[in-house]
């Protein structure tokens, strides 16, 4: 049996937003520059040719991730009974206790997660550790620099 794909509303609209996009208006372009190229002749030699056919791989291959994410994914949307308990969707603020430092992170699926983005996967180590906890609750996260001690400050 194949395990769920947790995510969130936003990220599950992402997704089909992106397999749309490759498969109709990227599709297209990638076999448009494959035909110019083809017209150019030799193909032993023609660097657009093979750039193209290798893009098409590319796309190619992401529209089956995509397609098997979205297949076995289920949307987790946000309790707004339990909103002051962390969950995927949340959003939260954190004060890392050692740096005095405010840090804001939204709790996503695992395929959503870009931390650049202030987005965490629910199975990041910190992510997990602030699952099912409330504001005021300090936890301890363990990370390759040792041990973090983050107090949550805001839910929602």
């Amino acid at each position: 049996m194949e395990k769920e794909i947790l995510v969130t509303e936003e990220g599950y609209n992402e997704l089909l937003d992106e397999l749309e996009y490759r498969k109709t208006k990227l599709r297209y372009e990638i076999s448009e520059r494959i035909k110019g190229a083809l017209k150019e002749g030799d193909l032993s030699e023609n660097a657009e040719y093979h750039e193209s056919k290798e893009e098409q791989n590319k796309n190619e291959s992401r529209i089956i991730v995509l397609e098997h994410t979205i297949k076995h994914s289920r949307v987790v949307k946000h309790n707004e009974k339990n909103k002051d308990t962390v969950q995927i969707g949340s959003r939260v603020k954190l004060r890392d206790v050692e740096f005095d430092e405010i840090l804001e992170y939204s709790i996503v699926g695992a395929t959503e997660s870009n931390p650049v983005a202030g987005k965490i996967s629910n199975l990041s180590p910190l992510g997990s550790e602030l699952l099912g906890k409330k504001k005021g609750a300090k936890i301890n996260v363990a990370s390759p620099g040792g041990v973090v001690a983050y107090e949550i400050l805001e839910v929602n």
